[in-house]
């Protein structure tokens, strides 16, 4: 197996409050487990930007081997402040208009059929905010049920207000509700692409991916994590429909983690994120594989994002199967199993133990990343 000695990557993270320095940061965090568990050197240097893209650089180093990675961070940080931002009437409103759309342009369905434990995360914070808002409106007009004079709403409505306060919200808090609601905003977003917005934000995005794609290296990888799928697939198809030699003589690799592009493919509005799939997957200088994991609901397990995409003509992505138990030290997985974001979170993030997939290693090591396709339990990688 060839050794990489020169990478560039684009990093596609998934939904969530960070900008590109905090994903430095955490990418910084979990180099230096990886090179303990794998007895390797790794330095990663400060973000530096451009008037284009935004990087920083990796150098990690064994006995005998030494590789360079700039790697290109592609944050929504930008989007999900504009989402979260709001007062909190128009994030709640702007969440369930958002559902109604998934709901009636065909996702809820797709969900159900494909991977019912997405359509039950697509659920929940809907269900949940339904069911608060429906505790507070009981309290405020208990009184009124009982046919009570309507003087007792003086004490019903503050008592209401009190209990959504000090109880509701902070539950809600616990459990992500508006952050998820800004998600499937932003779902719906890069299923329409009818948001100015985001679509100049995307625009910015192609710019920076051609700037990375300009630099020389051995390999060129393309990562994305959850909702950072649907965001790769759309940049990176753009940049074929616009360049479509852009990627000769390269030889290039698309790393789904986690992947949700068919959290928005699915939407019936979704005909260009469809279309684009499809440019991926015909493209020969790339190598597509997933890497999914049973225990992480939020993703689509054991599906194939080509096929349901429209194209089940053109070669579907190899799929990747890793457990989170195997990555991590038993006390640690104990802690975390039952926190479904945490555990989505764990592709990116440090391991405790050597196992057949390690984010460092496959961004910072000399392991070709098309090798990660293939290594499993009983054979892990091999430095």
């Amino acid at each position: 197996m060839s050794r990489v000695k020169k990478r560039v990557v684009l990093h596609f993270p998934g939904f969530e409050p960070f900008d590109a320095e905090a994903h430095r940061s955490r990418y910084a965090r979990s180099a230096r487990q990886s090179a303990k568990v794998w007895d390797f050197k790794s330095d990663v240097g400060p973000l530096v930007s451009t008037s284009a893209a935004t990087h920083f650089d990796v150098d990690s180093a064994g006995p005998d081997w030494q590789t360079s990675s700039r790697i290109y961070v592609f944050d929504h940080d930008v989007l999900v402040d504009t989402l979260s931002r709001r007062s909190f009437v128009r994030r709640l409103g702007g969440g369930f208009a958002s559902a109604l759309h998934v709901a009636f342009n065909g996702g809820l369905w797709g969900y159900f059929r494909h991977a019912w434990r997405f359509g039950l995360f697509f659920l929940f914070p809907f269900l949940l905010a339904g069911l608060m808002t429906a505790a507070a409106l009981v309290v405020a007009f208990f009184p009124q049920g009982l046919n009570l004079s309507s003087w007792n709403l003086l004490w019903s409505v503050p008592l209401a207000g009190l209990l959504l306060q000090q109880i509701l919200l902070p539950l809600a808090r616990k459990f992500h509700t508006l952050h998820l609601f800004a998600d499937w905003e932003m779902a719906v977003a890069m299923a329409r692409l009818d948001r100015p917005d985001f679509n100049h934000w995307l625009e910015s995005c192609v710019g920076a991916a051609r700037e990375a794609f300009s630099e020389e290296a051995d390999e060129y990888l393309i990562s994305s994590h959850s909702m950072g799928s649907s965001v790769a697939a759309h940049v990176i198809g753009m940049l074929l429909e616009r360049q479509p030699n852009i990627l000769a003589g390269k030889r290039v690799v698309f790393a789904t983690l986690g992947g949700a592009i068919l959290q928005c493919a699915l939407m019936r509005p979704a005909q260009a994120l469809r279309a684009r799939v499809g440019a991926i997957a015909r493209a020969k200088e790339i190598f597509w594989f997933e890497v999914h994991c049973l225990t992480d609901a939020i993703h689509f397990y054991k599906t194939r994002v080509v096929a349901l995409s429209g194209h089940p003509q053109e070669k579907q992505p190899s799929i990747a199967y890793i457990k989170v138990k195997h990555m991590l030290s038993s006390d640690r997985y104990r802690r975390i199993r039952r926190n479904l974001l945490r555990v989505h979170r764990q592709y990116v993030l440090g391991p405790d133990v050597r196992a057949s997939f390690d984010f460092t290693l496959m961004t910072a090591g000399p392991l070709p990343a098309s090798a990660f396709a293939d290594f499993s339990r009983a054979n892990i990688p091999t430095l």
